[in-house]
């Protein structure tokens, strides 16, 4: 469900949500890897924070509102920081080889911060509202 040469008419479209989504799937399997005692551990907080990224850049989009959706992209970002973090300590903690999840997340995070940075400029671009002087 490529968009290169489409108009976005949905979250769906996106090829950061996109990506995303398939994220999740790897850090669902990944997960699956953790001991069973990290069940209520770093297994959850993983599964949450990978779901909080293409969940946010969904509600973000469904807000009709460029500055509320610029305020989730980057809840999005946060997510993927946290998550890279959580996978980094996999690695560690565990000694599970973890580069192609990192890859992922690095790809992801590019995605999402050229997005950032596009709606950013398309914001500033944008008559100021008097209580933002």
């Amino acid at each position: 469900m490529s968009v290169a040469n489409s108009k976005v008419q949905s979250h769906k479209d996106l090829l950061v949500w996109q990506e995303s989504m398939k994220l999740v799937e790897v850090i669902y399997a990944l997960c699956l890897l953790l001991p069973k005692d990290e069940l209520y551990g770093l297994s959850s907080q993983m599964k949450r924070a990978a779901v909080s990224v293409p969940s946010n850049i969904a509600e973000g989009y469904k807000r009709n509102n460029l500055k509320e959706y610029i305020q989730f992209c980057g809840i999005a970002a946060g997510s993927l920081s946290e998550l890279e973090t959580q996978v980094l300590l996999t690695k560690s903690l565990f000694s599970i080889v973890i580069k192609d999840t990192v890859e992922r997340i690095d790809y992801t995070q590019r995605m999402l911060t050229s997005m950032l940075k596009k709606l950013r400029e398309k914001n500033a671009t944008r008559s100021p509202h008097p209580d933002t002087l």
